[in-house]
């Protein structure tokens, strides 16, 4: 890559800022080329907590291709959140954290949008935090909605018409959902042939990219037994069915749907005794593509949002407020996302 990536701070009440410090201290050949869109009193404090009897410092920079050049083993910031900031109070719940973590998303999304990074890797934010700030992070879940609509923002379209999807990825196991983060509800209002096509043509195209070849993707069915014919449920043969179909009919190697209790484990890739039978799985609503993924390990978990004209990872855990300021932190997801958003940004190239 000959740009650098940018990593949001998070939610400076929880263990974004330490992870991200212990990152830059245990794997400097990692972080090479990484940049912190932040704080840097925050970023500070953070190097403090994870390393207190060990030199880990935070070197300024003004623009993000400066961090190409930075030595190892420092934490390299781009002030890009208001200076002065009162302290904010390790494992609450505020206003004020849930804007600085929603800044440095929108930062790091523009700078990205305008080619000036290769991607984005997002620490954890707090949902709740996050809407507790106001206009505008009040209106999006999380992440991923508030991606999406900074891309349609810029690329001057309606947010209906730039769809995307979350990806959860391990070593072993990819699954891509056809709804995120509304109720179970909701969910299953969302399982129609037209959405279900739509993750199928997305995922087809992204983790194509990755691969470089077409990848074979399973469709998980919503019901037990993906509705045994009918007898639970007539989601799989009114709507699931039907786009899959679609998608074969497209070229895509789409199979399903299959049961959802059974497919996760048909294509977990764990060699040689195991070879995963497809690619990446598509579910149809959060938990049950996330929870497969996260009970093989939540260390090595990363989120992508797959569909976004540029590259966003992040760890698949979240801002763990129970630990925040202990130094406890685990960076492992974080470095994996890092290594994660370094591949998809060579396969863009």
């Amino acid at each position: 890559m000959n740009l650098p990536l940018a990593i949001t701070l998070g939610d400076p009440a929880g263990i974004g800022p330490e992870i991200i410090a212990k990152a830059f201290l245990q794997a400097p050949d990692d972080m090479t080329g990484c940049f912190v869109a932040g704080d840097v009193a925050l970023l500070r404090r953070a190097c403090h907590v994870v390393a207190p009897d060990v030199a880990l410092p935070v070197v300024v920079i003004d623009t993000p291709d400066e961090a190409l050049a930075a030595p190892p083993r420092c934490v390299p910031v781009l002030q890009v959140l208001v200076e002065g900031a009162e302290p904010v109070p390790f494992g609450q719940v505020s206003a004020l954290a849930g804007r600085l973590a929603g800044e440095s998303v929108v930062w790091a999304a523009r700078a990205a949008l305008r080619g000036e990074v290769a991607g984005m890797v997002t620490a954890p934010l707090h949902k709740e935090a996050l809407s507790a700030a106001g206009a505008p992070f009040n209106a999006f879940p999380g992440h991923t909605e508030l991606l999406q609509a900074e891309a349609a923002r810029h690329l001057g379209l309606p947010v209906a018409q730039v769809p995307v999807r979350m990806m959860l990825a391990n070593d072993e196991l990819r699954t891509v959902l056809v709804s995120i983060h509304v109720s179970l509800r909701e969910a299953m209002e969302m399982v129609t042939s037209g959405n279900i096509l739509d993750t199928l043509r997305i995922a087809h195209r992204s983790v194509g990219a990755a691969l470089q070849r077409p990848p074979r993707i399973a469709v998980a069915g919503l019901n037990p037994h993906a509705g045994e014919g009918g007898l639970f449920g007539r989601e799989e043969i009114e709507h699931i069915a039907p786009a899959v179909a679609a998608a074969r009919a497209e070229g895509i190697d789409a199979h399903g749907p299959f049961a959802p209790d059974t497919v996760f484990m048909r294509a977990r890739h764990a060699p040689p005794a195991h070879p995963g039978e497809f690619d990446v799985v598509v579910a149809m609503y959060h938990d049950q593509g996330l929870i497969p993924v996260k009970y093989l390990g939540v260390e090595q978990g990363v989120n992508v949002t797959l569909g976004l004209p540029f590259v966003r990872t992040s760890p698949d855990h979240g801002t763990a407020f129970d630990i925040a300021g202990t130094g406890r932190a685990d960076a492992a997801s974080l470095l994996a996302a890092v290594r994660m958003a370094r591949r998809l940004a060579g396969a863009a190239d």
